[in-house]
């Protein structure tokens, strides 16, 4: 008897836990057009220096170089004359990232924003906003090469995206790992760019750098459509490593285009940069 009451308190314990847990917080919503129409009223608030352009959500995420922002103090309230951007749209997750090129006016800037949206209305922004100093930054070269590249079609499933991604990355930390690449192939790197030439054997195989470096905090927005997937990661830490995004784009299942954006957190130890040729200045 004295086993089955303590079972029976045991059991009730368990009822009125589950009773008490909180329900878990319901998927967002969205359709590909209305994360386009929330990138489109994005791009227009930063070119306005007017958050208000954006359909926000009661309650608003904002980070900026993935640390908390108050919503006045990011760079969307700063008017900037866009050249050129360049947009990807992740239905089952509700998320969109966009490329922004500044070359002009006071300052130049590469910044990678993504979105989430849930029914229409914006409910985080999270941008990553590289400039003079930060790994290979060159606007002017990374201008120059990310329009004359053509990142239309070339769909392909989601896990085949997260896959190719992941083997990339892990390379940093593992040299063994085969990722899947595609000829030709290139990477813009901050402003650094591997086929100046438009060597149609190009492989961006070479250039990985020696060692160990984990990559980690691994976010994705996937663009089936597209055949495009963007990660948000950190350099080592988890907490204060560099934070960087990649995109990657694939066709018939092999790489053929990445893009980086990286922040050196360390203004005091300013990273390579990349001339207007695209080229590292040693």
């Amino acid at each position: 008897m004295k086993k089955w009451a303590a079972l029976s308190v045991v059991l009730g314990l368990c009822a009125v836990a589950h009773a008490q847990s909180p329900s878990p917080t319901p998927r967002p919503t969205c359709t590909r057009e209305s994360l386009m129409t929330a990138v489109d009223n994005y791009l227009a608030a930063q070119q306005a220096g007017d958050r208000t352009k954006m359909a926000v959500a009661d309650k608003v995420t904002y980070l900026e170089n993935m640390n908390e922002s108050a919503a006045d103090k990011g760079l969307w309230n700063t008017a900037l004359p866009i050249v050129f951007s360049r947009s990807f749209y992740d239905r089952d997750r509700c998320r969109t990232f966009s490329e922004v090129i500044v070359t002009a006016g006071a300052h130049q800037y590469v910044i990678g924003t993504r979105l989430s949206v849930d029914q229409g209305k914006i409910t985080k922004i999270d941008s990553l906003v590289s400039d003079k100093g930060d790994w290979l930054f060159n606007a002017n070269a990374y201008f120059k090469y990310s329009k004359q590249e053509d990142w239309k079609g070339g769909r392909a499933p989601m896990q085949e995206l997260i896959n190719a991604a992941n083997a990339y990355l892990d390379l940093f930390s593992d040299k063994v790992v085969k990722a899947p690449w595609g000829r030709p192939c290139a990477r813009l790197e901050g402003g650094a760019y591997t086929n100046r030439t438009n060597d149609p054997n190009a492989t961006c195989e070479v250039g990985i750098p020696p060692g160990v470096l984990y990559i980690v905090n691994r976010d994705y927005v996937v663009d089936e459509e597209q055949g495009v997937i963007n990660v948000f990661c950190r350099f080592g830490s988890s907490t204060t490593g560099m934070p960087d995004s990649h995109t990657f784009r694939l066709v018939d299942g092999k790489i053929r285009n990445v893009h980086t954006i990286s922040v050196n957190l360390n203004p005091d130890r300013p990273s390579p940069q990349a001339d207007d040729d695209g080229a590292i200045v040693k």
